[in-house]
């Protein structure tokens, strides 16, 4: 869900060791239910899940004064001026799901149409996956180890870029010939009705002071916040070497090791939590480079979780059919890479890997290109 947290996970300095327990330590069985409970855990969800729905709620109200801003100053006014526009907004918050979230309340405001709103939130994913690269370059300028460091940073960027641009064209196609359309997830009037009982009151308050356009960037703001508590209340999840043995040959089934990518997601609602686990395995050396690419791949289908859950608050049907052909397109993708190609895929994704590793003449080229990229595109 935080990708900025996600980035502490694949340089390895917010996972913990290999050895590490797994979660919480040991209570006794004879203690009651209650004292059992994590309940401060509890209390961060249900404190995240309301800053959640209150920054969508002020990203809305905020989102219908920045058309002039959005549209004259940055030039977004098209799919592909959204598609850079995006990937830069990821560079600055350094996450893509406050992104993501964005693009659906500037699409709900009627800032920006249905297709530029898949393209930013396809431009957000690959703002985020340039962020933890940019974390293991400057853990090379102090000295770091390059492989260790850049390596699972460069490959989930990589795999990302790869799966999300192809991707892109096959959501375009999907948007355009209404695919998804008549397939809706509405949130239904006792809910619509209860958030907005409670959040207007707080939005209309927070006007009284402030522009409304500011709003958008107080909403912005506490979003950001949600999503750092959100990974706060997950269990702490690490392995002991000798439950790697159990799992040592499931790591070569690529089939296997994607929906572990996507089902973990999908219940954690967080990347980084997700990715966590493959840091202190990939750098004890249990799982390789090539084992994490599927796995990748299905993090990056269910990472959408919250962005769906946005859409749904937003009561926006075609906002949640952009969300839903998003999830779609790199599903489709995914699959026929890994039922068609998937060996000259790892083949192609770990040689690119390591051509960019192999001077620090190559990394800095490739980053410098994937920095001006999206300036390029913003300006088309």
């Amino acid at each position: 869900m935080n990708e900025s947290n996600e980035v502490m996970a694949e340089t390895g300095t917010g996972g913990g060791e290999l050895d590490t327990a797994v979660t919480t330590p040991a209570v006794s069985p004879t203690r009651p239910l209650w004292r059992r409970i994590a309940w401060k855990k509890i209390g961060i969800f249900i404190t995240s899940l309301f800053l959640f729905i209150l920054a969508i709620t002020l990203m809305k109200e905020g989102a219908r004064d920045l058309g002039p801003l959005v549209k004259d100053r940055f030039a977004v006014s098209n799919p592909i001026n959204s598609l850079g526009f995006g990937w830069l907004f990821a560079y600055i918050v350094m996450s893509g799901s406050p992104v993501a979230a964005a693009a659906l309340a500037f699409f709900d405001a009627g800032i920006i149409d249905q297709m530029s709103t898949f393209t930013m939130i396809t431009g957000s994913r690959l703002g985020a996956s340039f962020i933890v690269l940019f974390i293991g370059f400057i853990y090379v300028l102090r000295g770091r180890n390059r492989s260790n460091s850049l390596g699972m940073g460069l490959l989930s960027l990589t795999v990302t870029g790869t799966t999300y641009i192809a991707a892109l064209f096959v959501g375009i196609a999907m948007l355009q010939a209404g695919t998804f359309d008549h397939v809706q997830l509405h949130s239904g009037a006792a809910l619509t009705s209860i958030t907005d009982a409670v959040f207007d009151p707080i939005a209309a308050f927070f006007m009284t002071f402030l522009p409304r356009w500011s709003l958008f960037l107080v909403g912005l703001g506490i979003i950001m916040v949600s999503f750092n508590l959100f990974d706060k209340c997950l269990p702490e999840m690490a392995l002991k070497e000798s439950q790697v043995g159990r799992m040592s040959r499931l790591v070569y089934r690529p089939w296997v090791m994607f929906l572990l990518g996507a089902s973990i997601t999908m219940i954690s609602m967080s990347v980084s939590l997700s990715l966590s686990i493959l840091v202190p395995l990939s750098q004890r050396g249990f799982v390789r480079r090539e084992n994490a690419i599927p796995y990748i791949m299905g993090a990056n289908i269910t990472t959408f979780i919250d962005t769906l859950l946005a859409a749904v608050l937003l009561n926006n049907p075609p906002a949640f059919t952009v969300v839903l052909v998003e999830m779609t397109s790199i599903t489709i993708i995914s699959i026929l890479i890994l039922a068609l190609i998937y060996r000259r895929y790892e083949r192609g994704m770990l040689a690119l890997v390591n051509g960019i590793m192999s001077s620090n003449r190559n990394l800095a080229l490739f980053m410098f290109t994937i920095l001006i990229v999206p300036i390029i595109l913003l300006f088309l």
